[in-house]
């Protein structure tokens, strides 16, 4: 990033404008109508300076909206208005109501003030968020320029509204808030690494994020073959997952199976040997990922992911594809990456891919070496549970693939969803509300599920977060399907034992013990009870339970509060040590 002494306000607005208007043109964004003002200048000039762009003035901002209606008419093709701030956005309105009922693709560009001089007597600053309401398509709102925002983020935002033109037509509206200064004489470079960012982008003539519709028809097995990939695999059904690994076979690519797609595979465990140099620099050779689902839970992989796109040496190597499937048309990248999105229906897709291979025979198989660093992760996390009779949260992590075949699994959003993600393996549906990972409605939701499915249901779920969904224990009263809850009951919040939050307030203000059991909750609403101490006496009641037992039956498993982060100390030192 550039020092303090040389940051300037208008050059970072030429900046955002300059990578706004270059990706508008990759969606055949050809002509943009002007009108006169100061604080649209960003725009209008690197408007002027982009080759690709032809401009077209007009005094009167209404006129100025028809005459991009007209041109967008005839061409059949996405057309460009900017305007300063104030009135003159709002003199757009009669072309905008006019191209949502007749399809015309208009992209809106408004100047406004920043967010800090709105509604409080600053001039010509009215609210123009949403000023456009139903009769645009979509909308974004633009922060400052700035470099605490990446230019990675700022064209993916774009690319999403764009595609949402693309899909449904009509016009969209960005609205740029931009500061004071507007004018300046420095060239760009003094943002040198900052514009570095996207330099891949800029060098290619391609949209920053590509998305392509429908089941396998742009999936070209030729272009795959023999390349170092790996599959992710996320929030998928099992099905769906079982698929994906007949894909990785083919292809001879390592999978890694996130626990809430209900598989696992021979390289488990990675949210551990992912922290090890050993295991990046092993998976570092990989030249492309598939991701088939969203919402992993593993933070080590996420920031491998954006690490291997974004690395030091980004530039020299050969690009790094990164391959994202989905029936969803919603963007599913946080670290903003150059990404192709598949949007088609997961099964056929992979179907279809499956198909383009005719035997079974690998095309690669790279990477074996990875399966023994989940070996030997899944040793020092046995050596661990081995050393105790007792029933730990670490212990209990690496249960669930011992469960009875025909049994789901509900995950709920506490640190025991990060210990089955580090060393528990599944082979069972898993459900959990991973998206907000709120830790609200849990009990609700995995009732809802058991409910849907009339299948035996185990709830993994934390004692704060039990807590919080207490009645609706009351859901599970007249439960006849045999269901278990099984709750971790440390005494508040342990999974801040694991976040570097202030040590002196961390209990009182983080962790939040509370001293409570859940015994007379069970009886309450008329549910079973047990406590759980020895491995071998749980698994007996839980397994018991479900294949032959009716109704809920609630175990609590009581644990002292910082035991499991400790545990996971100790187990990923002896990783290390075992490398």
């Amino acid at each position: 990033m550039s020092s303090i002494a040389n940051r300037d306000q208008a050059v970072m607005n030429r900046i955002w404008c300059q990578v706004l208007l270059e990706e508008l043109t990759r969606f055949e964004v050809e002509h943009i109508c002007v009108a006169p003002g100061s604080r649209s200048t960003p725009l209008t000039l690197e408007a002027d300076e982009n080759p690709n762009l032809t401009l077209h003035t007009h005094y009167d901002e209404r006129g100025l909206g028809f005459l991009a209606l007209g041109l967008a008419k005839a061409s059949r093709k996405p057309v460009a208005i900017v305007v300063t701030s104030g009135t003159a956005v709002a003199n757009l309105l009669p072309a905008i109501a006019e191209a949502k009922l007749t399809g015309e693709k208009l992209v809106v560009l408004t100047a406004d003030r920043p967010v800090e001089l709105v509604a409080c007597g600053a001039n010509q600053a009215i609210v123009q968020q949403g000023i456009f309401s139903s009769h645009v398509t979509a909308a974004l709102n633009l922060p400052s320029p700035n470099e605490q925002v990446s230019l990675r983020w700022l064209l993916t935002s774009i690319d999403d509204v764009m595609y949402r033109q693309d899909r449904d037509g009509s016009a969209v509206h960005i609205n740029c808030a931009f500061p004071e200064p507007l004018y300046s004489k420095q060239p760009k470079s003094i943002y040198q690494s900052y514009l570095d960012d996207v330099a891949l982008w800029q060098q290619s003539n391609q949209r920053y994020s590509q998305q392509l519709s429908g089941a396998g028809v742009h999936f070209d097995c030729q272009t795959w073959r023999g390349r170092k990939g790996l599959v992710v695999v996320g929030s998928v059904s099992q099905a769906e997952a079982k698929l994906a690994q007949t894909l990785a076979q083919r292809l001879g690519w390592p999978i890694l199976c996130d626990v809430q797609s209900g598989t696992s595979s021979a390289w488990a465990h990675f949210d551990i040997w992912l922290q090890s140099e050993a295991g990046q620099k092993a998976l570092s050779e990989a030249e492309l990922v598939l991701q088939v689902g969203s919402r992993v839970i593993s933070k080590r992989l996420n920031h491998w992911l954006s690490q291997t796109q974004l690395g030091t040496d980004a530039l020299t190597k050969a690009p790094f594809e990164y391959h994202y499937l989905s029936p969803s048309i919603d963007r599913n990248n946080q670290d903003h990456l150059m990404q192709t999105h598949h949007h088609a229906d997961t099964s056929t897709w992979l179907t279809h891919a499956i198909k383009q291979f005719e035997s079974d025979e690998p095309l690669c198989d790279w990477a074996n070496e990875l399966s023994q660093f989940s070996a030997a992760v899944n040793r020092a996390a046995k050596w661990h549970v081995d050393a105790s009779v007792e029933l730990n949260e670490v212990a209990l992590a690496t249960t669930l693939n011992q469960l009875p075949s025909a049994v789901n699994i509900f995950l709920g959003n506490s640190l025991f969803v990060r210990l089955v993600d580090m060393f528990g393996e599944v082979a069972h549906e898993v459900y959990s509300n991973r998206g907000a990972s709120g830790i609200d409605g849990l009990v609700a939701t995995a009732a809802g599920t058991a409910r849907a499915t009339n299948q035996p249901t185990v709830l993994y779920i934390g004692d704060t977060s039990l807590l919080y969904d207490l009645n609706s224990l009351a859901l599970f009263t007249h439960q006849q399907t045999p269901c278990v809850i099984v709750v971790t009951n440390n005494d508040g919040g342990a999974i801040f034992g694991l976040l570097p939050v202030p040590e002196q307030q961390k209990q009182q203000l983080y962790q939040m013990p509370h001293g409570y059991d859940f015994s007379a909750a069970a009886a309450q609403f008329k549910l079973a009870y047990y406590q759980a101490d020895q491995q071998e006496a749980y698994q007996a009641k839980l397994e018991q339970h479900l294949t032959s037992g009716q109704g809920c039956l609630l175990i609590e498993v009581t644990t002292p509060p910082e035991q499991a982060s400790a545990q996971i100390k100790e187990v990923v030192n002896r990783f290390h040590a075992s490398l």
